[in-house]
């Protein structure tokens, strides 16, 4: 992702920006008016983890040359994980170092194939890409041998003809090779290789990305042994209208027969049912095109044909996209859902009125880089890892597919249901990872690093692996697990709503009515550590372990104020030895809306949603006058802690803290005013 001209502010841009932020829409910006927060929807908490265990470790590897960009320093490059398609069981991994490497039935990974031994020019120091890219196999594999890969020259390569003519200032060169191996079966590759497609690009990024064949077409569909070829735009669709250009094949998928010969170079076949056959000026090899950077792309089994594509976009939108022959994906006119000006190039700007003529197809599932207030128009670390629809034996993902930021190793899912074409964007979800005992981990605790480098692969059998080049191990995903799915029957206490049964901080600005419990009366800060001001602590019932709070809460303070909360106290020891969730109008400052820990020590935000970048917590939980169910379930052996509001299927916020194992549960506010009624207690004794 390069780095832009910086942002160019006026009282025009600024005005926009707040009427933006103000209306949370596109459409209420202006046509000419930048948009500050394209998506200011976060992805949701599900609430749902992967079980992951660890099922390989890559020896340590190098670039070559020796790299000068710490983001290329990584133990092993591994990229991806297939299956072959003989039936033998075993899987391979590309590393971008140069290897191809094997594994059969659950041993060491050893090598197949030295790929940067047979090609002096080989390059992989520089660029995220650069190297041993990837690998497909020809579904007839285990009876011709034959398999592809891409692989990264420089140097004297340089003076080779390519394919079609290279970007202007060429600084490397992206080639397709064939291989055919003497015996199919063998554990180490014999065998011959051709040369079957070359491109020139400007720039040491967005190079051939992935090749691939479509594991769902049959033996009788024209599809069957077409070999698909994602082109990244050379780093020049910034600039340039090159990827809407259909005479160059650089930010195009491509797919050619690489058993024809009637190419241009007479290496491989250009199919006749390709899209732009015959069409002037244009590419018969083109499937289709507008991309910036096609990372990774898959076909849905139960969907036959239908493809869908993880984009890398420039410096705002990551996306998902359902794939058609000839579509137009629109980049560099539009990224994501939105539009891009060249003559910019940090911030995007609304539709305008007539984008139907223009025919673009628009992503079905989109996340934004959510970069800093004092943002340089740099890269801010987030590009997306296509991944698969789950159609394996896990029953909680089928139907979900799977993908993830490869950066900072976050993992989502989307409804494959949802992602509609035409259609608003699917609701994109996080999903947590534990670890093979059931304790919940994150991917840079897995991978030892903050950039975890993720990528997945995916078996024969329709399971799932992630990958991690920060410490070149790859785990399997063998479950799931729901969080904070503790048991907490056992004593319980319902709709305790007299006075006897509550300790107030004091009592006379509470009221007891009978079946309810007001805070009339809005607290004041007391000494010590900052902690809610005002609270009452429920006394019937003692203390629980694991414990599950179910009530109705409505918030009395006017709507017009923002900063409107009440608090659900939980594993109460003392005053100043408790943990609370915050329920707020307000998500846009650190006491707000999350979840917290009071420690003999101030207030300590422990939720999983807080990110303090763009200083923004989960959605707020309340932003009217009206009742609200609300459950915050604690589990004392794990820690984990999940806020759940109105009835939703997933927690609002979440978090896992061990501090304290029990404690009594309570209702308040800091400096605000609200009620409780319908309570329901239920958990384990202390």
């Amino acid at each position: 992702m390069s780095v832009m001209s910086k942002p160019r502010w006026s009282l025009l841009a600024t005005v926009a920006l707040v009427a933006t932020l103000l209306s949370g829409t596109q459409a209420a910006a202006q046509a000419d008016a930048p948009i500050m927060d394209p998506i200011p929807e976060d992805p949701v908490t599900s609430g749902l983890g992967l079980t992951v265990e660890e099922v390989a470790q890559f020896p340590d590897s190098e670039p070559t040359p020796a790299p000068t960009d710490p983001r290329l320093m990584r133990h092993a490059r591994i990229n991806h994980l297939g299956e072959l398609p003989d039936g033998s069981g075993r899987q391979y991994v590309p590393d971008l170092n140069g290897n191809l490497y094997f594994l059969a039935d659950g041993g060491d990974p050893y090598v197949y194939l030295d790929v940067k031994a047979q090609f002096p020019d080989f390059f992989s120091g520089k660029g995220m890409g650069q190297g041993f890219g990837f690998v497909a196999f020809d579904p007839r594999f285990e009876h011709n041998g034959t398999f592809y890969t891409v692989h990264t020259e420089a140097g004297a390569a340089l003076q080779k003809p390519t394919t079609y003519p290279a970007q202007p200032r060429t600084q490397y060169h992206g080639i397709v090779t064939e291989w055919i191996a003497d015996d199919p079966g063998a554990d180490v590759f014999s065998g011959t290789h051709r040369e079957v497609l070359r491109f020139g690009f400007a720039q040491q990024i967005h190079g051939i990305q992935q090749i691939d064949f479509n594991p769902t077409a049959s033996r009788h569909d024209e599809d069957y042994g077409l070999l698909y070829v994602a082109v990244g735009d050379g780093g020049l669709g910034v600039s340039s209208t090159e990827p809407q250009d259909l005479s160059t094949p650089h930010g195009k998928i491509l797919r050619i027969d690489p058993d024809g010969t009637g190419s241009g170079n007479g290496r491989y076949g250009v199919p006749a049912s390709n899209p732009f056959v015959g069409k002037e000026g244009a590419l018969g090899e083109i499937w289709a095109y507008g991309m910036r950077d096609p990372h990774r792309f898959s076909w849905d089994p139960k969907s036959p044909h239908r493809m869908y594509l993880g984009h890398i976009g420039q410096h705002a939108i990551e996306a998902v996209y359902e794939v058609r022959e000839g579509d137009n994906l629109g980049w560099s006119e539009r990224e994501g859902t939105f539009r891009y000006e060249r003559g910019d190039g940090c911030w995007l700007y609304p539709l305008p009125e007539d984008d139907d003529k223009y025919d673009y197809v628009y992503p079905v599932a989109q996340y934004d880089h959510n970069p800093p207030p004092d943002w340089d128009c740099g890269d801010v670390g987030r590009a997306i890892s296509g991944g698969f629809v789950y159609r394996g034996e896990i029953p909680e993902l089928r139907g979900k597919y799977l993908f993830a930021d490869l950066v900072d190793g976050r993992v989502f899912y989307t409804e494959s249901s949802q992602m509609k074409r035409g259609q608003d964007p699917a609701t994109i979800h996080t999903l947590m990872i534990y670890d093979e005992h059931g304790n919940r981990v994150t991917t840079p605790e897995l991978a030892g690093d903050d950039r975890v480098d993720l990528r997945f692969g995916r078996d024969a059998e329709g399971e799932v692996y992630l990958l991690a080049k920060a410490n070149g191990k790859i785990w399997k995903v063998t479950g799931t697990q729901r969080f904070a799915g503790c048991r907490t029957a056992g004593t319980g206490v319902g709709d305790a709503m007299d006075a006897g049964s509550w300790a107030p901080v004091t009592p006379e600005k509470w009221r007891f009515p009978g079946r309810e419990v007001i805070l009339a009366e809005a607290g004041e800060s007391r000494p010590g550590p900052r902690r809610p001001f005002e609270y009452a602590v429920l006394t019937e019932g003692g203390e629980y372990g694991s414990v599950r709070v179910d009530a109705e809460v409505r918030l009395d303070t006017p709507v017009a104020e923002t900063n409107r909360d009440v608090v659900i106290v939980f594993g109460y020891r003392s005053d100043t030895e408790f943990y609370y969730a915050h329920l707020s109008t307000d998500n846009s400052i650190y006491p707000h809306n999350g979840i917290f820990k009071v420690n003999n020590a101030d207030r300590e935000r422990i939720d999983d949603q807080w990110n303090a970048t763009v200083s923004r917590g989960a959605a707020p939980a309340i932003t009217d006058a009206d009742w609200h169910d609300v459950r915050v379930t604690h589990c004392a052996a794990t820690g984990e802690i999940a806020v759940y509001v109105d009835g939703a299927r997933h927690p609002l916020m979440t978090a896992v803290d061990t501090t304290f194992g029990s404690g009594r549960v309570g209702f308040g506010s800091f400096d605000n005013i609200g009620r409780l009624r319908n309570l329901e207690v239920s958990g384990t004794r202390a």
